[in-house]
Order: C-alpha cells, then structure tokens, then sequence
C-alpha cells in the first residue's frame, strides 16, 4: 500500500437527488474505510430520503423512489454511521466541494454531533486536476489503465477512486502520502464551513468569501451591521454554516 496512514481513513461517495448541498438529500452512500495495517471494510446502502428524487437525477444514478421506499432514512441509520467513521479521516473525489458539505448537512438534520473540525480530507480530485485536467472516468483510465464499469454508482466509484489516489501517490512523489501532506495538496484553500462561505485569511481570521462583504472579517461585519447575521440565519444556507456563523458571534460578544 503506497498511502501511510496514522490513523484509518474513509474514502466515501454519494448519490443524491440533486446537487444542492443545503437542501438536496442521500440516496445511497457507499464508505471503504481504509485500517492502518491496509485491510478494507466496505458499506453500501440505499436511503430513503424522505423527498422525491427529481427524474434528473434518477437519469444520472439510475435510484427511483421506488428503489428507496423501504430502506432506512439517514436519521435510522445516522448514530451506527458515526461510530463507523469515528477516528476516521475522509478521502473522496470532488468530496470536500459536495459531497462532504452535504453528509455533514444530513448529520445535523439527524441531530447527531459528529466532530468533523479534527479530519483531515483528501479531496483525489483536486490533486487530479492539479495534475491532470480530467473526469473521474478518465482519472481511472489514466491512472489504473482500467474502464470504469457502473459508473455514478456509489460503490464502483468510491473504489475506483481509492485506487486512483494510490496511483497517485507512486505517480507524483511530491504530494507525499501521509493523510496530512495529501490533505494539505488536495485542499483550494482554508474554509471553515465546508461550503466554502467561511474561509481563513493569512492572518487565520475568518472572512467572507462570497457576496459585497467578501474578503472581509466575518467579525467586524456582524459588528458593524449586526443585521447581516440575522439576514444569514434566516436565509438559505446550510446549517453548517449556520453553526459556523453563530459560533463566531457568541465568541466575539464573549471578548468584549
């Protein structure tokens, strides 16, 4: 095994209903926890995500509402999930921009505190494109010399992207193969919410990243126009950043 691990390591992938990451839901999920000595534990399922599943996304996946009628929600099955991955870092493709936003977005609408701020990611797809410039499919093609079979279902795409990133690391020395060297490649920047709202600047303060406040302190904003806060909370974001935003607050109210 070329990746050297400290701790085990999840690499995961997700079919949804759509690519909202605040509002869209799981349909199936499929984890390969990587262990330290390199044996695998493999767990798929299916998801009941208590909505429709628009025929767009059915087109891509192939999951009906008629497939998820009888399987479990993500609120049944969310607490043994969490001790699946407890200890664990993550590792996806194009995980930390989707998939992970949204998985942590199902864990709090279970109301199941799961403690993601200690992980690290190691996003396969951006050290990919840094590479490379290419798809998944291509990925697996270019790297492992193999066709993609099934693709866009769950499974087949989380193994096929645990192997790209082992061939990765024999490929390109210099991104390293610790967990910690890997995350640090394979992350655009320091966010703080997952969705990429929140970011840290050099200064390790945290800014907006988007709309006529971005680049600012996050702090000195809701300082000033205490209003903005409320305008967030209320409006459509997800909860992660929610949290995000109303630990900020209270931590600045509690310095003065």
């Amino acid at each position: 095994m070329n990746l050297q691990l400290k701790r085990p390591i999840v690499f995961f992938d997700l079919e949804t209903t759509g690519v909202d990451t605040s509002k869209d839901r799981i349909v199936e999920i499929s984890m390969v926890k990587i262990c330290v000595d390199g044996s695998k534990i493999v767990k798929t399922r299916r998801i009941n995500p208590e909505m429709h599943i628009p025929e767009a996304a059915t087109a891509v996946h192939g999951i009906t509402d008629e497939d998820v009628k009888e399987e479990p929600t993500f609120r049944q099955i969310a607490k043994s999930l969490a001790k699946f991955i407890e200890g664990c870092d993550f590792g996806g493709f194009n995980s930390n921009r989707f998939d992970l936003p949204v998985l942590v977005e199902e864990f709090l609408r279970a109301d199941v505190d799961v403690d993601f701020k200690n992980r690290r990611f190691v996003d396969v797809q951006n050290i990919f494109h840094k590479k490379e410039q290419r798809t998944l499919v291509a990925a697996y093609k270019f790297y492992c010399d193999k066709d993609l079979e099934n693709a866009h279902s769950a499974e087949a795409d989380t193994m096929a992207t645990y192997e790209v990133l082992e061939a990765q690391i024999q490929r390109y020395p210099d991104i390293g193969n610790t967990v910690e060297q890997l995350a640090e490649f394979s992350t655009h920047g320091e966010v703080v919410d997952f969705a990429g709202r929140i970011a840290l600047n050099e200064k390790g303060e945290e800014i907006f990243t988007f709309g006529k406040y971005k680049g600012m302190s996050v702090a000195e904003v809701f300082s000033k126009e205490p209003s903005y806060y409320s305008w967030m909370m209320n409006g459509d974001f997800p909860l992660y950043t929610k949290r995000v935003i109303t630990e900020i607050r209270l931590r600045e109210r509690n310095t003065k």
